[in-house]
């Protein structure tokens, strides 16, 4: 059969689900590829699957000239709905177990790295993420590292709470052992960090780590547990980048206060805007401010670069 992949948000990052999909199918002997539409238009392809993981991206406008067409993925499922992200589970289509853990095509995008999930699911259920409703509000072990890893000089990994995971122990000594590069490019629980799984993770050839301080209210437990980290490791804003969550429920003045803290540990802060269709634009200025290195690292006082 002739196979057709889009990637709907774009080739920015590798689409697993697609990378999975290609590889199943050519088992069977199938022609998998990106899909074109005039090559479409010539020959029409047998199944076309088009994979989105932002609900805010815009579907692909084009034709496709398939008899089957299939979509999945977050995009497709999770809804922005009065200032809130609202997961639809009849539009969640997940892949089958065999598919799900076969070995992806990483040849789709020419990619050198080995990435994937060792868990899915995460307890904390915060109101601006969808993990917890789509995955469940518990961490569990999804695969062994080997299931998407061979021998590939870089990893990364995509859990969403992997250190919530009661086999946390055990992945952390898999990533160790194979030292190889390792980016954790989701939040790390940096609440979850205890001195038994610190050990591990100074282990790790790290190549960069992502925490999260998303709530002011949780200042007093996430600022001490990030300073410790900072005095463990001495990792500095090359390896260690900190998501702050804007627009959600802090005020300006919270926001900067956190990204200032994070700035004096020399961790890198970065802004993630909350339902940015409807945000006040200063918090776009503050994104282009605080996410551009040279400009952020520059001027520390936001104010200044307003003006």
């Amino acid at each position: 059969m002739k196979i057709g992949l889009i990637d709907v948000d774009g080739h920015n990052f590798p689409n697993l689900p697609l990378m999975k999909l290609s590889a199943y199918h050519k088992k069977q002997g199938d022609q998998t590829g990106f899909y074109n539409p005039w090559d479409g238009i010539v020959e029409p392809y047998d199944i076309v699957y088009m994979s989105k993981v932002f609900s805010f991206t815009p579907d692909y406008q084009a034709p496709v000239y398939a008899t089957e067409v299939h979509r999945g993925g977050s995009g497709y499922c999770i809804d922005l709905e009065d200032g809130k992200e609202v997961y639809h589970a009849e539009r969640d289509k997940n892949l089958p177990s065999e598919i799900e853990h076969i070995y992806p095509d990483y040849d789709l995008y020419g990619e050198e790295r080995a990435i994937g999930f060792l868990t899915r699911g995460c307890p904390r259920g915060c109101g601006f993420c969808h993990v917890a409703s789509k995955e469940g509000r518990c961490s569990y072990k999804v695969a062994d590292l080997d299931e998407f890893w061979k021998g590939q000089k870089e990893i990364v990994l995509c859990d969403p709470n992997t250190l919530a995971c009661k086999d946390h122990m055990d992945l952390l000594q898999q990533l160790v052992d194979t030292k190889a590069k390792v980016e954790f490019n989701q939040g790390v629980d940096i609440r979850m960090v205890t001195d038994k799984n610190l050990e591990l993770l100074r282990q790790i050839r790290l190549k960069t780590i992502h925490f999260a301080y998303d709530r002011y209210q949780d200042k007093k437990i996430v600022e001490p547990r990030l300073k410790d980290f900072k005095e463990a490791t001495g990792y500095g804003r090359s390896k260690v980048l900190v998501y702050i969550l804007c627009n959600y429920d802090t005020t300006l003045e919270q926001d900067l206060e956190r990204i200032a803290y994070v700035r004096s540990l020399d961790f890198a802060p970065y802004v993630m805007i909350y339902d940015m269709a409807h945000a006040d634009p200063i918090y776009k200025k503050l994104q282009r401010w605080c996410n551009n290195y040279y400009i952020f690292w520059a001027e520390p006082d936001f104010y200044k670069y307003q003006r």
